[in-house]
């Protein structure tokens, strides 16, 4: 199985520090470790990259498409209603992404503009729910 790309959006590194009650404690390096673990456990190769810059996370799509990796999970975080140029690379990356949210912004009233170019969506259930989205990629391949 080749190389999968893990994006963590902006905001991610305030995972832990802020908003508990809605995000819970898990720091973005603990929410890190246990998606490596995951992986390990799927006998998957995952790459995490986190930034709060968007032309960071086009810039490591890109260079994701031009390396030839398999898959794509993306927890947008900030990004989440963005309808800018991360929506566009996206699309245009050759291989299917996965939008994974711990919690549930939709029962917060948010609506993802990334969900409609992803292949799919997995929300609301916790960390959990990257190994769900690692489990898809894995079936898919």
């Amino acid at each position: 199985m080749g190389k999968v790309l893990v994006i963590q959006g902006a905001g991610m590194n305030m995972r832990g520090k802020a908003q508990l009650e809605t995000f819970g404690p898990m720091t973005l390096g603990e929410m890190n470790e246990q998606i490596v673990g995951y992986a390990e456990e799927l006998g998957m190769d995952v790459e995490m990259f986190h930034s709060n810059i968007e032309g960071e996370v086009i810039n490591a799509l890109y260079a994701a498409h031009d390396d030839d990796y398999e898959a794509g999970i993306i927890n947008p975080a900030g990004y989440t209603t963005t309808t800018g140029p991360i929506k566009a690379a996206i699309a245009q990356v050759k291989f299917p992404m996965i939008e994974v949210h711990a919690s549930n912004p939709t029962a917060r009233g948010t609506v993802s503009q990334i969900q409609p170019v992803c292949k799919g969506s997995v929300y609301g259930f916790g960390i959990y729910g990257y190994k769900l989205a690692l489990e898809a990629i894995k079936q898919m391949a």
